[in-house]
């Protein structure tokens, strides 16, 4: 049945915020946004007053590990990391635990959409990208080959010749990668002359990306990582995603001119390099706004503080990133990058239904997320750390040290 969210302010992103405003969900998707009279409904229908609180797209994780990782130190709870060097055919999607007790921490916080990536080894995986709800992997599924990863090397062959006096050719990683996206192609060509020719499953996961139809999500921090993985990609037409990015400010031109977008891993960390300012990380955002890239933020912390993502958005902001950018940069921005911003990131009819109810701005410390939905659906934000504070609190109130 429909659901009507009124007596709220709307903060669509995509448009001006529209005050005292009413949000329809039907069959999952926003049906109407708008403010003043309400189209009729269905007697069926649910109606949340909203009593002036504050309507904001969920918020989007572009980068983490949720659902591969549960406890850091405790190595049986990892599962994003798979044997050897080059393992294409791996999908995150296959190994997500539906039942981690980060998911529902996580969405708490408001962000209902992740990107899961494996890693380890220079072709870790396909990425998947997941709603935060689900009995299921195949239910927290939105995109379950979203991206092909690739952890790009610091160096290459040719400065370590300078430096070393030479250097065997096949040692040089960055060619072990064009090699090995070479032998795909090749065997891509062979089997189209060859029916009956042997599958390879490592080649096969990666035709997706090679002939274009989803991205590479390219793992490199340094200019110099970007600079050879963003000119690598480009002479073999590839659609390309910087992950990481630390030093994308000093390749802007690199990056507008072949428009590739980055996402930023993390604003809470310490400069890369130590004749860096402090607060360099924290300006590194604002920085790639003015030079006109784009760009989004995800969280650098441990699967376990994925919710500290708009707190990373708050001190972008804080540093000259404007507000409506940093909101952005979690939400519209962040779905567009990964490839789900026809139906995520922003309140616009059409779109999904997942969204938060909040008590303020989300990028505040003190706002608190009263309601969120996914798909339409309104979901429980309960957590471990909510059940842990009402058993607590029942605790001193049967010792009467609590009212």
């Amino acid at each position: 049945n429909p659901v009507l969210l009124i007596g709220g302010t709307i903060h669509p992103v995509s448009s001006p915020m529209i005050p005292d405003g009413w949000i329809i969900l039907r069959d999952g998707l926003i049906e109407s946004v708008g403010s003043g009279t309400v189209p009729d409904l269905p007697e069926a229908s649910t109606t949340i007053q909203l009593d002036g609180r504050h309507v904001y797209p969920g918020l989007v994780a572009a980068d983490t590990q949720i659902g591969l990782v549960e406890t850091g130190q405790v190595d049986v709870t990892h599962d994003h990391d798979e044997y050897g060097s080059w393992t294409p055919e791996t999908r995150a999607f296959l190994a997500l635990n539906p039942d981690s007790d980060l998911i529902p921490v996580t969405r708490a916080a408001g962000i209902l959409t992740a990107v899961v990536n494996p890693d380890g080894g220079r072709l870790p995986g396909r990425s998947t990208v997941i709603r935060l709800d689900g009995w299921t992997h195949e239910d927290l599924a939105i995109d379950r080959e979203a991206a092909l990863v690739v952890e790009w090397p610091y160096g290459s062959s040719f400065s370590r010749r300078r430096v070393n006096g030479g250097s065997n050719r096949g040692e040089d990683p960055i060619r072990q990668i064009d090699e090995f996206f070479t032998n795909a192609e090749n065997y891509y060509k062979a089997s189209e002359h060859d029916p009956r020719m042997k599958p390879d499953i490592r080649y096969e996961a990666m035709r997706s990306a090679i002939q274009g139809d989803t991205p590479l999500l390219i793992r490199a921090s340094t200019a110099g990582q970007i600079e050879s993985a963003v000119t690598w990609a480009s002479q073999r037409d590839l659609d390309v995603v910087i992950l990481g990015g630390e030093e994308a400010d000093r390749v802007t031109d690199l990056l507008v001119e072949h428009d590739v977008p980055v996402i930023l891993r993390g604003v809470h960390r310490i400069p890369i390099s130590r004749h860096l300012s402090p607060h360099s990380p924290h300006e590194l955002p604002a920085r790639l706004h003015e030079a006109g890239i784009t760009f989004c933020i995800a969280p650098r912390d441990r699967p376990a503080h994925v919710r500290n993502l708009p707190h990373h958005a708050a001190t972008a902001a804080a540093h000259g990133l404007p507000r409506e950018a940093a909101l952005r940069s979690i939400t519209l921005d962040a779905a567009e990058i990964i490839g789900q911003g026809h139906r995520l990131g922003s309140i616009d009819p059409g779109k999904s239904g997942t969204l938060i109810v909040t008590t303020g701005d989300p990028l505040e410390l003190m706002t608190n997320v009263e309601m969120a939905f996914i798909d339409g659906r309104e979901i429980d934000l309960s957590s471990r750390h909510t059940q842990l504070r009402d058993k607590y609190r029942e605790k001193y109130r049967q010792q009467g040290r609590l009212n």
